[in-house]
C-alpha cells in the first residue's frame, strides 16, 4: 500500500484483476491455491510459479487446459538487481510470454530461458549457490584477520574482491582458467596460496555440493 499497489487476501480477485499472475506459494499449499483459482483462470492469463519442486506438468495438469504456465527459479541476490533467474515454458505459452516474463525479470538480474530439467541444476548451481560464496567469503576474511586485519575491513574487502572477479567472468567472457592464470607469477604469492586450495580438494568439494543440492532438489520435486 505504500508503494501505491493494490492489495488483498483474496486469490480469486487476484486473478480477476491481472493478466500475468505469480503463484509464490509453498508446494504443500500450492494445490489447494490453483483449486480455489482455477475457475477464474482464462485463455488470457499468464501464470507464472515460482513454486519450488512442482513442475510445469503438474501445473498444467491443476490448470484448465489453456494455460499459458511458465516456471522461473529465483535466487536470494534478486533482492539486490543481481539475481540469476532461469525460467521454462508449458506447451500453451510462446515466444510473446516468454519475452514479457525475461523481459521483466531482467530489471533483477541475469534472466535465461532453459530447458525445464535445468532448473533443479539451477538451483544446485544458484539458488544454493549462494550459500557457498557466502562460506567461501566468511573463509577468506577470516584468513585475513588471522594475518591481523580487523574484521569489518575484512568482510568489505573480500566481498569487493568477489563482486570484482565475478564482473570480470561476466563482461570479458574468459573461462575463468584463464582469468586465475593471468593473476598468477611464476613464484608469486597466488600460485602457493592456490596450491593449498588444490590440497584441500576446493574444486572437487564444490562440484559435490552442487551435485547433492541438485540431487536433494530431484529428490523434492518427486515429494
Amino acid at each position: 500500500q505504500e508503494l501505491g499497489c493494490r492489495t488483498t487476501h483474496c486469490n480469486l480477485e487476484v486473478v480477476y484483476r491481472s493478466t500475468l499472475v505469480f503463484l509464490a506459494t509453498k508446494p504443500h499449499i500450492l494445490p489447494a491455491v490453483l483449486e480455489e483459482i482455477r475457475p477464474a483462470v482464462g485463455s488470457h492469463h499468464i501464470v507464472v510459479s515460482l513454486v519450488a519442486g512442482v513442475t510445469i506438468q503438474t501445473l498444467q495438469r491443476l490448470l484448465p487446459p489453456w494455460t499459458k504456465v511458465l516456471r522461473i527459479m529465483p535466487n536470494l541476490p534478486c533482492v539486490v538487481q543481481a539475481g540469476a533467474m532461469v525460467f521454462s515454458r508449458g506447451s500453451k505459452a510462446g515466444d510473446e510470454e516468454a519475452e514479457l516474463l525475461k523481459s521483466l525479470l531482467s530489471s533483477c538480474g541475469l534472466c535465461e530461458e532453459v530447458p525445464e530439467s535445468y532448473i533443479d541444476i539451477h538451483t544446485g548451481l544458484s539458488g544454493s549457490g549462494v550459500a557457498y560464496v557466502y562460506l567461501f567469503a566468511e573463509a577468506l576474511a577470516e584468513g585475513a584477520v588471522k594475518m591481523g586485519m580487523p574484521g569489518a575491513l575484512a568482510s568489505r574487502i573480500a566481498a569487493q574482491t568477489l563482486l570484482g572477479a565475478a564482473k570480470m567472468l561476466l563482461e570479458t567472457g574468459e573461462h575463468p582458467a584463464k582469468l586465475r592464470g593471468d593473476v598468477c607469477t611464476p613464484g608469486g604469492t597466488t600460485i602457493y596460496a592456490l596450491h593449498q586450495l588444490e590440497k584441500g580438494a576446493l574444486r572437487a568439494t564444490v562440484m559435490n555440493a552442487v551435485e547433492a543440492a541438485t540431487n536433494r532438489a530431484c529428490e523434492m520435486a518427486k515429494d
